[in-house]
């Protein structure tokens, strides 16, 4: 089989709805500011009333990566489940402007499309309310050799072992890119998933993926230390590609006996710091798609970090990449 695609994401499909509040609004939901709190489908109607204007558009962290990997430049498909609902044409709709590949389309399903309410208080923090919805509702079924194709490298993300059928679809998807030469990423998502389904996680790293995409905080989870020089160990014996996110103290790249360290890009300021490592993955692998030195996939992604940070949600222009498409 044939595919001109150089990045396929495998996914939570959510629907980001980022709006600014107070830190009085946060109080008045009982939120902790920088919480991610799981909430039902009555809750989600409640704060969704209850929120301000609003921008709403395709989101999850795989997802995030692969549109901004989208405007980057490069060829990008999506699996995802959305409803055939508003917010599951909005998914869709966003996902299709960037020229993505949406290879699930929104169909019926017994919840409503996922949503994450991303709330961002005055000094750039932000705090999460997710209704998964739908999105759990995607399985083995989805994974198909039709619909994984044969991209140079399939992303997966670790939230997807906390949906009911996570582990049997990522298994799957991983043993027919491997029947078809695809390279396999792991986004490890977040260090209390990593905590929840360790023995997966390592088994996966382990056996199965040959680039892992983590911050300091997953990596620590998963070698069970809180040492940097202790996890670069761990990850330099197992011989994958680590890359190792450290936000302003930028990232760590690690394959077998190899290390790069890149410092993160200066930011005037910090608005919003959603999806900056979703943003630092898609830069890294965009360069890696290319053939780029370790070196430079790194600087890439430290600058697509840095630009996601200084405006609100996970995004950043097409337009203002012109002159940093080339890593250097």
């Amino acid at each position: 089989m044939n595919d001109s695609v150089q990045l396929l994401g495998v996914s939570n499909a959510i629907v980001d709805v980022l709006a600014p509040v107070s830190h009085e609004f946060l109080a008045e939901l009982g939120s902790l500011p920088g919480s991610m709190n799981l909430i039902d489908a009555e809750q989600a109607a409640a704060i969704y009333d209850k929120m301000g204007p609003a921008t709403e558009r395709s989101g999850g962290s795989v997802a995030n990566t692969i549109a901004a990997f989208a405007n980057l430049g490069g060829r990008a498909a999506y699996i995802g489940r959305v409803a055939d609902d508003q917010l599951g044409e909005v998914f869709a709709h966003d996902m299709r402007s960037l020229a993505v590949d949406m290879r699930r389309p929104p169909r019926p399903a017994q919840a409503a499309t996922a949503r994450c309410y991303v709330m961002v208080t005055p000094d750039g923090q932000r705090t999460m309310h997710t209704y998964l919805g739908a999105c759990l509702e995607l399985d083995t079924s989805d994974i198909t050799e039709d619909t994984l194709g044969v991209p140079q490298v399939v992303l997966i993300e670790g939230y997807l072992l906390d949906a009911p059928h996570g582990p049997a679809l990522i298994d799957k998807a991983i043993e027919i890119a491997r029947e078809h030469g695809s390279e396999v990423a792991l986004s490890l998502s977040d260090a209390f998933c990593v905590e929840r389904h360790l023995h997966t996680f390592l088994r996966l790293v382990n056996d199965s993926v040959d680039i892992v995409i983590a911050d300091d905080s997953e990596a620590f989870m998963l070698f069970g230390t809180d040492n940097l020089e202790e996890a670069i160990a761990a990850a330099a014996e197992l011989g994958n590609l680590f890359a190792i996110t450290r936000s302003a103290d930028g990232s760590v790249i690690v394959r077998g006996k190899e290390r790069i360290d890149i410092d993160a890009n200066p930011v005037d300021r910090v608005v919003d710091t959603t999806g900056a490592g979703d943003a630092y993955a898609a830069g890294f692998l965009y360069a890696y798609a290319q053939d780029k030195p370790l070196r430079a996939c790194a600087q890439l992604g430290s600058w697509c970090g840095a630009q996601a940070v200084q405006k609100l949600g996970a995004r950043f222009e097409s337009g203002n990449l012109a002159h940093r498409t080339e890593a250097d």
